[in-house]
């Protein structure tokens, strides 16, 4: 099954209309912005996790930007560890599969330390979510600049090493390795499950700059690459994520990937 949804779900006074409006549109996923903070609070979580629910929407969320498990200031780190927890017990809530996450930065260490040091701290945090009994789990994300910790090799090493899961972000793959990787070989380099984000990047020579709409090319290219005999969540971060949704519905239609009703 192929599950399409955008980035961002909005305040929690509008998420059931939103949630509404994504289901006539056929999304049926939505990952919650927790990237400036976690703005959903207890009391919200179960009501817009129910509505979900009822709508067959798959929700996931996105932990916050500020967060480094390997800087070299213990206190950062532990801030990190508890934001990082915090949206785990309101996905639990919410009833959210994955907190999607970026570990850290290299910090000027050696690559090898600073894997060995984001290892230890994930370690720490499922050890604590398997104490208080949530489900919600962990996903490390792939990312697009060169000078932060996430390339291919590094989340599939964690998720070996830790066994969380990973978050494939196709347009920081293809900002970080400069556009030498195609989608299928992508896609053969990660096992099982895919939860994925999408969109048009803009890049140099450091990485990722900036998304950008994903153009129907892209699209079609991405959903030629897609494997038929597994489960898939497709998250747009594009400028215009739940129009270039619909743009990628449209086309997993035509290409017979997902039923038309």
């Amino acid at each position: 099954m192929i599950r399409v949804g955008p980035a961002g779900l909005g305040g929690v006074k509008e998420a059931e209309n939103r949630l509404e409006s994504f289901k006539k549109l056929g999304l049926n996923a939505c990952e919650i912005a927790f990237t400036y903070g976690i703005y959903i609070k207890e009391k919200d979580a179960k009501r817009i996790g129910k509505k979900a629910k009822e709508l067959d929407i798959k929700l996931s969320i996105h932990a916050p930007y500020w967060i480094n498990l390997n800087s070299k200031e213990k206190e950062k780190v532990e801030k990190s560890k508890e934001r990082i927890l915090n949206c785990l017990k309101i996905g639990n809530l919410l009833n959210v599969e994955l907190v999607v996450f970026h570990p850290g930065y290299y910090s000027g260490m050696d690559k090898e330390k600073c894997f060995q040091n984001i290892k230890k701290q994930v370690l720490e945090i499922e050890d604590e979510r398997k104490r208080l009994g949530i489900k919600t789990k962990l996903a490390a994300e792939t990312t697009g600049k060169i000078n932060v910790f996430g390339s291919m090799e590094e989340i599939l090493r964690l998720k070996k090493e830790t066994k969380i899961d990973f978050c494939i972000d196709f347009a920081h793959i293809k900002a970080r390795e400069q556009n030498r990787i195609t989608y299928k070989e992508i896609v053969e380099r990660f096992p099982g499950k895919m939860h994925c984000h999408f969109s048009g990047i803009e890049f140099g020579e450091k990485g990722e700059k900036r998304h950008k709409e994903t153009t129907e090319e892209e699209i079609k290219e991405l959903v030629k690459a897609l494997p038929k005999d597994r489960e898939i969540t497709i998250i747009n971060e594009s400028p215009s994520p739940t129009k270039d949704s619909v743009k990628a519905l449209k086309i997993l239609r035509e290409q017979n990937r997902i039923s038309s009703l």
